[in-house]
C-alpha cells in the first residue's frame, strides 16, 4: 500500500511569513510515517523546489493549480511505469495546462476598465505589497509557466469573458488564479495513475481554498483548515491536529 498526502501550500502549510521552518517537523512525521509526500499548490515550479530543498525533499510536485505534474527523472521506475510527459531538464513533467504566454496575452488584451493587476503587468516592488512576500520568493513567483494570478481589480465580469475563451478562473485564500482547463485535482489524478501502477494507493489531500476543491474530490481522505468547509472534507483546526486524526 501506497500512501500519498498532497499539501497545499499557501494557508494551509505556509503562515504568512512564508517561512519554511513552522511545518519542517510536521514533513518529517509525515515522511516518517511512510507517506508520499506531494505539494500541489498554485505556486510555480521555481516557488516549489525553494519548499522542497529546505525541506530535503525530492518528490513528485504539482504546481500553478494542477497545470503540470512535475517529477524528477528516474523517480519512477521506467520498466513498470513506462515513459510519461515530456523530459525537461531533471524531471519528466506532464503538461495539463496551457503556456502562460497565452494567459498574460488574453488578460493584457481585456479592456481596462477591469482594472486587472497581476504578476505580467506589475513590479517586484508592487507583487511584494500585494502579496507580503520577501524579495528572494517574489521574483521567483513572477517566472509564471502556466498561470497568472489577479491581485486587484475594479470591476467584475473578466471572469466570464475569460471563461468565453477556454480559461478557468479559481479563487485561492486571497487572490483569483487563472489557468487552462485544468485544476488541482486533474494534477492529482495525473500522478495517482502513475503511483497506481505501482501498488495499491490510498490518498490523501489538505487544502483551505476553493481552489483546492477540485482536489478534495479525487481523494479518499480530505481535510481542510480555515472558514471554508467542503462535503467531502473533514475540518481540522491545524496540521498538527491532522497527524492525530491520520495512521
Amino acid at each position: 500500500m501506497i500512501r500519498v498526502i498532497f499539501l497545499d501550500l499557501d494557508g494551509t502549510l505556509l503562515g504568512s511569513d512564508y517561512s519554511p521552518e513552522r511545518t519542517r517537523p510536521f514533513i518529517e512525521e509525515l515522511l516518517g510515517r511512510g507517506y508520499e509526500v506531494v505539494v500541489n499548490t498554485s505556486k510555480t515550479r521555481y516557488e516549489v523546489e525553494y519548499y522542497l530543498k529546505a525541506w530535503n525533499l525530492e518528490k513528485p510536485f504539482v504546481v500553478e493549480n494542477g497545470s503540470a505534474v512535475y517529477v524528477p527523472a528516474g523517480y519512477f521506475p521506467s520498466p513498470v511505469v513506462g515513459e510519461f510527459g515530456v523530459r525537461r531538464g531533471k524531471y519528466r513533467v506532464i503538461e495539463l495546462g496551457r503556456p502562460y504566454s497565452e494567459i498574460k496575452r488574453a488578460l493584457d488584451e481585456l479592456p481596462p476598465e477591469y482594472g486587472l493587476k497581476y504578476y505580467g503587468n506589475s513590479t517586484l516592488d508592487e507583487v511584494r505589497a500585494f502579496t507580503g512576500l520577501p524579495e528572494e520568493l517574489a521574483e521567483l513567483a513572477m517566472k509564471r509557466e502556466y498561470s497568472e494570478t489577479i491581485f486587484r481589480w475594479t470591476k467584475d465580469g473578466f471572469e466570464e469573458e475569460l471563461e468565453k475563451i477556454g480559461f478557468r478562473v479559481s479563487r485561492g485564500t486571497r487572490f483569483l488564479n487563472v489557468t487552462g482547463n485544468t485544476d488541482k485535482g486533474k494534477g492529482a489524478r495525473a500522478l495517482l495513475e502513475l503511483y497506481s501502477l505501482l501498488d495499491e494507493v490510498e490518498s490523501y489531500a489538505l487544502g483551505d481554498g476553493e481552489n483546492d476543491f477540485p482536489l478534495f474530490e479525487v481523494v479518499d481522505n480530505a481535510f481542510i483548515v480555515g472558514n471554508l468547509s467542503h462535503p467531502k472534507a473533514k475540518h481540522i483546526s491545524s496540521i498538527e491536529e491532522l497527524l492525530g486524526v491520520i495512521p
